[in-house]
């Protein structure tokens, strides 16, 4: 049993002189105000009292009356909670239990829910499942890990048995401490009892073992899902895989993918090949990477600039930039873009401190017609900026926008390339990006704003101090 502070509650807690109920004070007291009332009542227990109400209950009638059990009277707020949450016609929500974990401190003084229990049992009170099921959804809610399991023990006590959503309940919170130990024993519990385990307690164990980086235990637990009727899904299936990725289990990766290539339900799709090339490529084994590619394309699935990014960045990471070109041919023929291969070798080669070539081959698109993406665009043009090449920036943003490629352009970049034009005294370069800018509504935002104001207070260019008035004009219209 759990040791915490020595505290009980009694039923006769700050009792009340009340007059009988009747129809005609319901009339004239809120509902709240009754059942805050019949709270206070020592005739029989708590729950006896208030359930002579029959009330009709909602939400706000239940925050309200925790609402006044609050700060001193926590206890009754807790027992009152847990009846409210079983009345006929009223369910608590997910934000309801929030609401009153928080209100009521649960998480802050763990305590409370171990003197509930123990007020029961003094009383001898008849506690049901439904009670019990209350109580650990607020422990859920509250993340009581030991708490719940000691609920879950003290069950035996009033003559209960958990059920599977209990069971899950506490095998959730055990995994979320990192106790997975804990939740397998509670699996092999529940295997032995009427309580089977059901999709949910196989996913929460799954995700619990691949945390803790146990995936190949996680691959093991298939077998027994089957044995208990539960199909695994292509959830459960993808957790365990990525786990065996990251853990570099790759044969027993590879032999789930063919698990995974037979299913009629869990077919792999292109974040199951891309998680195995991504595990390849972080080893250096190319050739396997390939083959797994070779493997999705048979399978009939396409790959996609992420399957692209992840190959040709591993290769030019570790130095192997000619066959990360000899690449590109082989990625197009797998169903990803001229476009999207070249814009990642972009990046890479930015990432590699090789901007001359990457800005060549950036050149080379554009002259081909080719549209880089976002990400590639912007990367260069913060460099070149980051260089002080602030017009080459404006000539290759000046070209892009007649391609139509800076729908996605990051508006500092094009604050940055302002300010610097304008202080280089390129004024013919500032006053046409000026309207690139106008019309494509891009902020100046501070402090570009003040910098750009600054300088053109020294300008005599008046067409170009028009147009950076008008692009403050814009930024104030919108409430910026």
């Amino acid at each position: 049993m759990l040791h915490f502070l020595n505290f009980r509650f009694s039923p006769c807690l700050h009792k009340l002189k009340t007059l009988p109920f009747s129809s005609q004070k319901m009339g004239m007291a809120s509902l709240a105000d009754t059942l805050y009332s019949h709270l206070h009542q020592c005739n029989g227990s708590v729950e006896n009292s208030l359930s002579k109400i029959k009330p009709k209950l909602d939400s706000q009638c239940v925050i309200q009356v925790v609402s006044r059990c609050c700060p001193k009277q926590c206890q009754l707020g807790v027992r009152f909670f847990i009846w409210a949450g079983f009345q006929s016609g009223y369910r608590h929500s997910a934000y309801m239990y929030r609401k009153a974990s928080s209100l009521l401190g649960i998480d802050r003084n763990p305590q409370m829910i171990c003197d509930l229990i123990e007020s029961y049992e003094a009383e001898g009170c008849v506690v049901t499942v439904n009670m019990f099921r209350e109580v650990l959804k607020l422990c859920k809610e509250a993340q009581l890990a030991d708490v719940a399991l000691w609920v879950l023990r003290k069950m035996e006590d009033f003559g209960s048995r958990p059920d599977t959503v209990m069971y899950n309940v506490v095998i959730r919170l055990c995994c979320k401490k990192g106790d997975v130990e804990m939740g397998e024993k509670l699996l092999r519990e529940m295997s032995l009892s009427d309580a089977c385990p059901d999709l949910i307690t196989y996913i929460t164990m799954i995700e619990g073992l691949c945390n803790a980086g146990r995936p190949e235990d996680a691959y093991s637990l298939l077998k027994d899902m089957r044995v208990h009727g539960c199909s695994p899904n292509l959830v459960v299936l993808s957790a365990i895989f990525d786990g065996l990725c990251r853990s570099g289990s790759m044969e027993m990766a590879l032999e789930l993918l063919d698990e995974m290539e037979k299913s009629g339900d869990c077919r792999p799709n292109v974040v199951t090949y891309t998680s195995l090339i991504q595990s390849f490529c972080e080893r250096s084994q190319w050739n396997e990477a390939l083959n797994v590619l070779d493997r999705m394309r048979a399978f009939g699935c396409l790959a996609n600039h992420v399957t692209a990014f992840t190959l040709i960045d591993s290769l030019c990471d570790k130095g192997c930039v000619e066959e990360a070109y000899r690449l590109v041919d082989k990625l197009v023929e797998h169903g990803v873009s001229y476009g999207d291969c070249y814009s990642s070798l972009v990046i890479s080669l930015i990432r590699i401190k090789r901007l001359e070539e990457a800005e060549k081959l950036f050149r080379e698109l554009l002259a081909g017609e080719l549209k880089p993406d976002t990400l590639a665009s912007s990367l260069l043009l913060k460099e070149l900026c980051m260089k002080d090449r602030v017009l080459d920036g404006f000539y290759l943003l000046d070209a892009m926008e007649n391609m139509g490629c800076l729908s996605s352009i990051d508006s500092d970049i094009y604050s940055i390339i302002l300010i610097g034009l304008c202080q280089k005294n390129h004024l013919a370069e500032a006053t046409k990006l000026a309207k690139i800018m106008l019309k494509k509504s891009v902020l100046l935002r501070p402090p570009y704003q003040d910098s750009a104001i600054d300088i053109l207070r020294k300008s005599e260019e008046k067409d170009l101090v028009d147009l950076v008035n008008q692009l403050t004009g814009i930024r104030k219209g919108l409430g910026q």
